[in-house]
């Protein structure tokens, strides 16, 4: 991670944070820089973000007690980083299945790095894609730090 972000020197990222066992650990949101958007997942399963320290949410998951800015400030980052299940060499990414992070990719500027962070395991030769998926242009791995991945073409 630290590679990555001296190499971009992001003003802002917009992370994630770790749920249960995903990959980054609970302190993954302080390790992303001075200003961090982080997500709350709002009752339509689209994606807010704010700032701030981490505290309990409805839903029992840790979110960021700052004001929120709406679903399109990931629109200001200069760095995304987000979870997945698994990631292809091409980039395509594998999440939940609600459609969360898709709808929020969508909102980020052309040109903005997005990287996953997943185990060495999830890294895989091909993953199911489906046309309304973004992809990711980097993915972090234990063993393998930082990985630039093939650019796809919106």
């Amino acid at each position: 991670m630290a590679e990555l972000l001296m190499t971009v020197r992001p003003g802002t990222v917009a992370g994630y944070v770790p749920v249960g066992s995903e990959p980054g650990g609970p302190e993954l949101p302080n390790a992303l820089g001075p200003r961090v958007l982080l997500p709350v997942l709002l009752d339509d399963l689209d994606l807010d973000w704010a700032g701030g320290a981490l505290v309990p949410g409805p839903r029992g998951l840790l979110e960021p007690s700052g004001p929120r800015l709406g679903v399109d400030a990931i629109a200001t980052a200069d760095l995304v980083i987000v979870p997945a299940l698994a990631v292809d060499h091409s980039g395509a990414r594998l999440g939940k299945g609600g459609g969360s992070y898709d709808r929020a990719l969508a909102r980020v500027r052309p040109g903005v790095p997005v990287v996953a962070v997943v185990f060495d395991g999830e890294f895989l030769p091909r993953v199911p894609a489906e046309p309304h998926d973004r992809p990711v242009t980097g993915v972090i791995t234990p063993s393998g730090g930082f990985e630039c991945l093939p650019r796809h073409v919106d």
